[in-house]
């Protein structure tokens, strides 16, 4: 048993011929000594798992399937501590089915060979399905992830990956087109709160009570962040250190707020370059610009360089943003984001950041157009469709005596030597594609001139035709 100093004391005679049931109790106390409590309190059947009732609830394809022990292969994809493990462990107790597990943080293709041929003597001598689970199975690579498929065809084994990445770019398409995916949340606070009651259940039953206020219980929810594990981790430290105080009675422990902030210290960035939280803040950042919040867009950044992201980078993006969100309706934003990535070069993070973070101000602020941008998509389209034309023989170039007998540059037009320096009523398209309109601008910022100045030039082509025919 736990006592108040985080001690075993085995309170039992040694001396007494206790039954099996009692020795084996011993036994499963001494096993659990050096368990960390997210272990202990580990989830064995679907009534006591907590949350991801989008995908668990009664009547789901995945439950009835788990209650049936008919499960497929398939990939959990969640953060951490949402129980992608214990949902592994659970499916084989239903399958009737022993568990290997792999993780791809430790693992090679012995270790995989490994558990496939243990799964194949259980087939074959036990006459027993094998459940395969690969933890962080993203950190695979292709080859290691490839030597799955015959297995999983043949049904070797009930293959179950667990994944905080995105399968969709991490995973061959060989082994998502096998398995189906399924999609675990953070847990809410409704459901950290059942996980919270049950682990003060235990420690009462098998320690001492414990007292937690309700603004203590909330704060020990909000720290641990849709995170089961991190929950009870952050409860057990909290154990720790109010057991050792010497104002609190052996049989009964308070946790207080001081104890949470104690053990939980500064919140770590959300945030894993490269991973989903990285594109995550990113697209956060892009759609805070694009959609004129500055304060957000501020925040966002601001979060990107708290979880060590490259300032760089969001310049990077800003540059984008000028063109795809902002383009000519304010041509200033390209050079000011220019600028910022040239005075982060020049005088280093202190004042490029906040040279930067100007420049995202005033791109949240800048007014919006993203009609160059749709603009060159419609023609890169258009000229893949219609890449076989050929360029209009008046606009090709005549560079000698055969190029001129057939015709090229005949009849073009020099724009400079028209009124107003425009040659109305001239096509530069081929000839089935003429009169294409690509570009619609704005009446928004610097673009609601251009617009004003295109329409008078699509005026001046309209009398030009009307006189022709």
């Amino acid at each position: 048993m736990i006592n108040v100093n985080g001690n075993f004391d085995l309170d039992f005679d040694q001396n007494d011929d206790k039954e099996n049931s009692t020795g084996n109790k011993i036994k499963n106390e001494l096993n659990d000594a050096f368990k960390p409590l997210a272990a202990i309190l580990r989830p064995q059947t679907l009534e006591q798992y907590v949350g991801q009732s989008h995908i668990l609830a009664a009547k789901m394809p995945l439950r009835l399937a788990i209650e049936q022990g008919k499960c497929h292969s398939l990939i959990f994809w969640g953060p951490p501590g949402t129980g992608k493990t214990t949902l592994a462990e659970i499916i084989a107790s239903h399958a009737d089915a022993d568990i290997e597990r792999v993780s791809a943080v430790t693992s090679g293709i012995k270790d995989i060979r490994l558990a496939i041929d243990n799964a194949k003597q259980r087939a074959m001598h036990q006459k027993r399905r094998t459940v395969l689970f690969v933890d962080e199975v993203h950190r695979f690579n292709k080859s290691q992830q490839d030597a799955f498929l015959p297995h999983i065809e043949d049904g070797t084994i009930i293959f179950i990956g667990a994944t905080t990445e995105n399968p969709a770019f991490e995973l061959n398409q060989a082994i998502l087109s096998r398995t189906r995916v399924y999609t675990l949340k953070k847990l809410d606070k409704a459901a950290l709160a059942q996980v919270l009651v049950r682990a003060l259940a235990y420690i009462e039953e098998t320690n001492c009570s414990v007292q937690l206020t309700e603004e203590a219980q909330r704060q020990l929810i909000a720290v641990a962040n849709g995170d089961a594990r991190r929950l009870l981790n952050l409860l057990e430290n909290c154990l720790d250190i109010s057991s050792a105080s010497d104002s609190q009675v052996k049989d009964k422990i308070e946790i207080t707020l001081e104890h949470i902030s104690q053990v939980a210290g500064n919140k770590l960035a959300l945030y894993d370059k490269g991973g989903d939280a990285f594109f995550d803040m990113i697209s956060a950042f892009h759609k805070s610009v694009r959609g004129s919040d500055p304060d957000a867009a501020l925040y966002w950044y601001a979060r990107i360089l708290t979880g060590g992201g490259d300032a760089l980078y969001v310049a990077r993006r800003l540059l984008a943003i000028a063109s795809e969100d902002i383009g000519n309706a304010d041509p200033r934003a390209m050079q000011l984001a220019i600028n910022a990535w040239d005075t982060y070069r020049r005088v280093g993070p202190s004042e490029g950041e906040r040279a930067i973070a100007q420049a995202c101000v005033y791109m949240a602020l800048a007014p919006k157009s993203n009609a160059v941008y749709c603009a060159f998509n419609d023609a890169k389209a258009l000229a893949k469709e219609t890449a076989d034309l050929d360029v209009p023989a008046h606009l090709k170039n005549a560079t000698s005596y055969i190029t001129r007998e057939l015709g090229h540059g005949n009849e073009y037009r020099y724009a400079h030597d028209e009124e107003n320096a425009f040659a109305a009523g001239e096509n530069y398209f081929p000839e089935v594609i003429a009169n294409t309109k690509f570009y619609h601008p704005s009446n928004r910022g610097l673009e609601k001139q251009l617009k004003d100045k295109l329409e008078y030039l699509n005026e001046l082509n309209r009398q030009s035709n009307d006189q022709r025919y």
